[in-house]
């Protein structure tokens, strides 16, 4: 290494997840509905969860299925309610009721597809709906990196408007408060860090700037257009000469698109060795949205983030139903 190389320490793994399932454990469990976990993993991370203090989890699903994979993965479900129901499309629609009749304050994708929990979410007779849209976070804890990050909306809104990035925009910045992380730096992202009509997101990134100006936006600090350097690297936001609260030290990054920020998500975690818990916001109730390659430590890690959020939804008035 050259003399004027300065190695940059990394944080230890997994630390921020550490210190938000740390705070979960003293709020009271929030009652979870789990949907058809008929996996290892989709069954030992709500037991785990539940063994911490986290969520007090209800099964829903085939009862002989999830006791075969209890025993055969030596998972211990002997304390936990099973609701027998035959297949996944049922164990949706059949959590997404308990839901709506208040048994649940927490609702969890097990093994099933996510579209077809999606499906029974987002019914406008039966589903989960409020006046707000529904969007997607990922909460990151990225070793190199001091902050966490929330990357929206990776997952559910292909290509939002103006009107839906508001929502998406919101629905992140309630969650990063319920956290208890305060009110949280965003940075709108696009390619450049000025507004051009040749780059439609930046327009939009003004525009929910002068939005959050006007108290359509609350709780948190905008700028935006950013690019992704100069919204989370001081250096590069001085060398740009942008000078804000957000640039460079950014908690929330609002991507133009999906693809967009798939593509950011999964960098950091294949490159960056990430971890991403996931959940989705805007409904009723969090929903904890987990992939079927999660590791537990990240379903672990969801499980606490959503169930701060309901707690801190215990204590204020929830999102007026549609």
């Amino acid at each position: 290494m050259a003399a004027s190389e300065v190695a940059v320490p990394m944080a230890k793994p997994h630390a921020k997840y550490e210190q938000l399932i740390a705070r979960a454990r003293q709020a009271p469990a929030s009652s979870t509905i789990v949907v058809h976990p008929c996996d290892e993993t989709s069954l030992r991370g709500p037991v785990e969860a539940a063994e911490a203090g986290i969520i007090t989890p209800v099964f829903v699903g085939p009862a002989a299925k999830i006791a075969a994979v209890a025993k055969q993965h030596n998972i211990d479900i002997g304390k936990y309610e099973i609701v027998d129901v035959e297949h996944s499309e049922v164990a949706a629609a059949r959590g997404v009721e308990m839901i709506r009749a208040g048994k649940g304050e927490l609702l969890m994708k097990g093994s099933l597809h996510t579209d077809e929990l999606m499906r029974a979410i987002t019914s406008s007779a039966t589903g989960l709906r409020t006046a707000r849209r529904i969007s997607h976070v990922f909460i990151m804890d990225v070793p190199s990196h001091a902050d966490t990050l929330i990357v929206t909306d990776a997952a559910i809104n292909i290509a939002p408007d103006l009107d839906v990035k508001r929502d998406i925009v919101q629905n992140a910045i309630d969650l990063f408060q319920q956290i208890g992380e305060g009110a949280p730096r965003v940075a709108i992202l696009s390619a450049v860090e000025t507004v051009t009509t040749k780059i439609p997101s930046t327009i939009d990134a003004a525009a929910l700037c002068k939005m959050a100006d006007r108290g359509q936006i609350t709780g948190g600090i905008l700028d935006g257009p950013l690019a992704f350097d100069n919204a989370i690297d001081p250096d590069a936001a001085r060398i740009k000469g942008i000078k804000s609260e957000v640039a460079g030290r950014a908690q929330i990054l609002v991507v133009p698109n999906l693809e967009a920020g798939n593509m950011l998500a999964k960098n950091l975690i294949f490159l960056s060795h990430a971890d991403a818990a996931g959940l989705v916001l805007g409904a009723r109730v969090p929903i904890i949205l987990t992939s079927r390659a999660d590791s537990v430590r990240t379903r672990l890690a969801s499980c606490a983030i959503a169930s701060l959020s309901a707690d801190a939804r215990r204590r204020s008035t929830a999102l007026p139903a549609a």
